[in-house]
């Protein structure tokens, strides 16, 4: 039965996946943080929960926090990013621009890929320096 919770995928596997498919999950990894930090911060109450975490994973609020970890990457993991960045979106929404969205997607496929790797000390480490008040 595979662990959906503590995955380790190979190197071979994960330059078999698709940019796109590490950035949906990515983008999932990215939400439940977020939500994690918001309740464990006490940063909204019960009933704006939501509304506080769209504004946390919205695409200008990532590509902002972004800047806070780009210098930190690995050459490795600036490689998944700027793979994730150059994706062409299939639409950009209304609230973002597409700098921004490309930016927020390349973030997104980092934490996939870290994830995909069960290195969640990593994302812990960069996602802590993103949430830094």
């Amino acid at each position: 039965m595979t662990d959906y919770f503590h995955l380790n995928m190979d190197r071979d596997g994960l330059l078999s996946l698709s940019t796109l498919g590490l950035a949906h999950l990515g983008d999932g990894v990215y939400e439940v943080m977020v939500r994690s930090w918001l309740v464990l911060h006490g940063k909204a109450k019960a009933k704006d929960l939501h509304r506080a975490t769209v504004q946390y994973v919205a695409a200008p609020a990532q590509a902002e926090r972004f800047e806070r970890i780009r210098l930190l990457l690995t050459g490795t993991e600036e490689d998944v990013f700027r793979r994730g960045r150059n994706t062409a979106p299939h639409s950009v929404p209304k609230a973002a621009s597409r700098a921004q969205y490309q930016t927020a997607t390349g973030l997104e496929a980092l934490f996939g890929w870290l994830y995909l790797q069960g290195k969640t000390e990593r994302l812990n480490e960069l996602f802590s320096i993103m949430m830094e008040e």
